[in-house]
């Protein structure tokens, strides 16, 4: 019998849920607490580390482009983007702290190695309003590399990237400017149609000096000179055949693939401009290859009738310009190519040894194909 004096069970129920409550309350409370201080503890320690140079020991230079109207923050990304400061957030907040305003668009030559107050400073005094190659050294352009594989190799041996070197290729005003001052180059590649670069061919195979204070537009400049040179002794001989240097240029940029030997090369051209004057399709894998931007060796069917001004095998002619920057052996077996007058309009290499075999008729054509397929097998 309840007399009033011994609580009720539900009381005692109750006073034991708010008693496990707050335990519960005080833990949790006790576990945020500890969080904020480890949390504190490694953010004072990450924004220490980020206030420090990103790397001491590495002098390496790193280009950086800061656009026009970039704000701090946006600059701290781009550098940190680029590995040169540890955190663009730390960065945007030390440059906001000191007091740093007026930063320069432009491009900078900056290091791992410098401290955000150098870097700061840096910006302040505003960069160069071209890329600039910040190392001495050398660009190797491989005979028969083509734009694309050339732009490829700009990061690995200069410090300028693949996208400002194609943004240079694609560059009309540029181009103008070239061709303005090589005007016996450059006049027919300025006027042709449907080109992907207009200085695709023109970039002379060669190893051209890339120093500290050379932009990208000089270097690209050395390539196109040598271009020049290269054909200095032959614009008459262009003239008198009645051929542009852009159809000079662009059957030469076949036959740097398509033969290998000098005499190879000689007979090749003889081939290609026996098929023009014919009104043939030149049908050379190496211009389904530049449309199709592969350099895959075996071609379906599909690849062979894919819809491009560069397909020569669905287009007669000499396509819209180079497919390749060529070497003068190639330029030369254009000029002066061998026993076109024996009426050659079909070739095939054995892929084993390498000889090229000649025909007259396709029937002789088919003829060798077939056997070289059984000997290859």
């Amino acid at each position: 019998m309840d007399n009033g004096n011994t609580p009720t069970p539900s009381r005692q129920d109750s006073g034991k849920k708010r008693s496990f409550g707050r335990r519960i309350m005080v833990g949790v409370a006790s576990l945020l607490v500890l969080l904020a201080v480890i949390i504190g503890i490694f953010g004072y320690h990450y924004f220490q580390t980020a206030l420090k140079p990103m790397n001491t020991k590495n002098n390496n230079v790193v280009q950086v482009h800061v656009p026009l109207g970039a704000t701090s923050n946006k600059i701290g990304q781009i550098l940190q983007d680029k590995k040169v400061v540890k955190s663009g957030m730390v960065f945007n907040y030390y440059v906001k702290s000191n007091k740093f305003t007026n930063f320069q668009a432009g491009y900078y030559q900056l290091k791992p190695s410098m401290t955000l107050n150098q870097i700061a400073k840096q910006l302040q005094k505003g960069g160069s309003a071209e890329p600039i190659q910040s190392t001495a050294g050398k660009l190797l352009v491989r005979e028969g590399e083509n734009v694309d594989q050339l732009a490829a190799e700009i990061p690995i041996q200069t410090d300028f990237t693949k996208a400002e070197f194609l943004k240079l290729m694609k560059d009309e005003a540029f181009f103008n400017q070239l061709a303005k001052k090589y005007p016996q180059l450059l006049s027919s590649a300025k006027s042709a149609k449907h080109v992907r670069y207009r200085l695709e061919g023109y970039l002379a195979p060669a190893t051209y000096q890339a120093g500290k204070k050379m932009t990208l537009k000089d270097i690209i400049t050395q390539m196109v000179a040598k271009s020049n040179q290269n054909l200095q002794g032959n614009y008459a001989t262009i003239k008198k055949q009645k051929r542009s240097v852009q159809e000079v240029m662009t059957l030469a940029s076949l036959v740097e693939r398509e033969g290998v030997s000098q005499t190879d090369r000689d007979k090749i051209s003889g081939v290609f401009l026996n098929r023009i004057k014919a009104g043939m399709a030149l049908q050379s894998d190496i211009s389904v290859q530049y449309a199709l931007k592969t350099t895959k060796k075996t071609l379906t069917y599909k690849d062979l009738k894919v819809k491009s001004p560069y397909n020569l095998y669905v287009h007669t002619g000499y396509g819209p310009g180079p497919f390749d920057n060529p070497s003068v052996s190639s330029i030369n077996a254009v000029l002066h190519p061998k026993d076109q007058k024996k009426g050659y309009y079909y070739f095939i290499a054995n892929t084993k040894t390498g000889k090229v075999y000649f025909s007259q008729t396709y029937a002789e054509h088919q003829e060798k194909t077939s056997s070289l397929a059984s000997d290859n097998k």
